[in-house]
Order: structure tokens, then sequence, then C-alpha cells
């Protein structure tokens, strides 16, 4: 519900031109927030643009447009409520196989960008009393195979989320991490993309250890985002965060998320292991039943 006090304040969202940012930026509009959606690009202003959305033009790897973001958060007389850090790429290969350029890469977005975003605004947010949220993922948690350098970028945010709350709690700033699960957005199927054309450069030996791990995982997630969250249900967590009066430290996002963050802290690296493996084998690509009928000829005269 919208308040006189909440329709004088600012929140900053970063990565909203689609999925869970832009959803996240309308829910909170509605509740009454001036909502300032980071984008990278003119189109996805217009896409973005409505009642108390007003996009910025933000590439969180880019300094100057990160000061710039600051400059606009400093010139408005009104407070800044909360920055919600969530833009971020998904690229999974195996960490054999993926290029140290899209390691880079990842860190660049998922993690280096949060970072630099936030000390900027946290001038801001130390004036007001405000709240930093980022949004991390399950796989901040849980690393499965290929999700490497995603994940290890994830589980970095969450350290440093720990670690900067710890820091500002005395100062009056709250730090709050999200961790969705599956959420029906794009991000998935760019993913899934980007899997297939980094492993479409894996070298023969390569392919042979990997592919069909790749593959799996790609079944994987394209299984777990098709039952997953809508970006409107996910974007409710974020505002309970961005409003809550005495937030969590975290906050689940999805059926998913809370059952393999549960997992995660009751069960043993050996017992994750064979589960996550049991699981992956279900979404392994199937051989054809010319070859395996051979398989089975070739098993028999061995016998």
């Amino acid at each position: 519900m919208t308040t006189s006090s909440e329709s004088q304040k600012l929140i900053v969202i970063t990565g909203a031109s689609t999925g869970l940012g832009a959803s996240s930026a309308r829910e909170l509009a509605r509740r009454g927030f001036h909502v300032l959606a980071g984008v990278r690009r003119e189109r996805d202003a217009d896409a973005i643009r409505s009642a108390g959305v007003e996009p910025v033009i933000v590439d969180i790897t880019e300094p100057e447009q990160v000061a710039a973001l600051a400059a606009r958060v400093a010139d408005d007389p009104r407070p800044l409520h909360a920055l919600v850090n969530n833009a971020g790429i998904q690229v999974n290969g195996p960490v054999e196989a993926l290029p140290m350029a899209q390691w880079r890469r990842v860190f660049e977005v998922n993690l280096f960008g949060h970072v630099a975003v936030t000390q900027a605004l946290l001038p801001a947010l130390l004036r007001s009393g405000g709240r930093v949220i980022n949004i991390s993922s399950v796989g901040g948690k849980f690393a499965m195979a290929t999700y490497g350098a995603y994940a290890g970028a994830k589980f970095a945010l969450e350290a440093v989320s720990d670690s900067l709350r710890r820091e500002v709690a005395p100062l009056g700033v709250q730090v709050v991490v999200v961790e969705p699960g599956g959420v029906r957005t794009e991000m998935a199927a760019r993913g899934i993309a980007t899997a297939n054309d980094l492993a479409a450069q894996m070298t023969p030996e390569q392919e042979e250890r990997y592919g069909g791990v790749v593959r799996a995982n790609n079944e994987l997630m394209a299984s777990g985002t098709a039952s997953g969250l809508t970006a409107d249900a996910a974007a409710r967590v974020v505002a309970k965060a961005a409003t809550a009066r005495r937030p969590r430290t975290r906050y689940t996002a999805g059926r998913d998320a809370a059952l393999i963050v549960h997992l995660g802290r009751l069960l043993p690296d050996r017992t994750l292991d064979r589960l996550l493996a049991t699981n992956l084998r279900r979404h392994h690509p199937k051989a054809p039943a010319a070859a395996t009928r051979r398989g089975r000829r070739a098993a028999r005269a061995l016998c």
C-alpha cells in the first residue's frame, strides 16, 4: 500500500530492463516509491518507463555511468531508501573448458559491478539510513556442475554481503540478500544459448568429457525455469526485503530455493554429489535406439 512517506523516497534497481528487475521496479512503484530503473539501452528505457518508474542508462561495469547514477541520486531531494543490485548474466561451462575471458566477464557483471554501484551510492544510503538488497541465487549456496563461474560470483556476492552488513549495520544501513530459485525470465534462455555457443568451442576431448553434462544441465535449467516462480511473484519477495521494518538478512524466493538451501545445510557434500548426479542423469540426452541396440549386441558378444 502506498504511503505519503514512501512517495518521497527513491529506490535504485540495476538490471531493470526485463525479468525480475523490471517486475521489481513496477512492484515498488506500485507501492509508492520513485524507482530509478537501470537499463543499458534506450529502447529498454522506453519499455520500462511508466508512472513511478524513471529509467536511467547505466552499465554497472562502466565507471562513468555509475558515477552519473550517483550524481542523479545526489541531486534528488528525496532520500534513497534502497539500492537493489539485480543486474546479472548467466554463463555456464565446465571449469576446464570455460575461457578465462568469460570468467572475468561473469565476475565483472555479477560481482565487481555490484560493488562499484554500492560504493557509489553508500554515502546516500548512510545519510538516509537505507538498505542494500543484493540479488544472489541458490547458486550462491549450491554450485552444480558447469556453474563454476556463475556460482563462484554469487558465492562471492554472499560473502561481500555478509562483510558489508557487519560494517554498516552500526551506521544504520541494512544489507539483505535475496536468493531466487527458478524464475520464469529470459535470463535462463539466454544462459542456455550462451552455454551452447561455448560448448561448440570445446575441443573434441572436452566434448567427450563434458558434452553430456552441458546438455543435461541445459535441460535441467529449462525445466526448472518453466516450473519456477513468475517474475512478478519473485518481485514481491524483493519488495518485502525493501519494505519490511526489520528485514531478515536473507530471503529465498520459490519453494525450490528454500528446499535446496535447506538440504545444503543438512547433507554432507558426498551425499549432495550423489543426489545431484542422480537428478542430472534424468536429463541426459537419450542415445538413439539404433545405437542402443548396437551397444547391447556388442555387450552380448563380449559375454
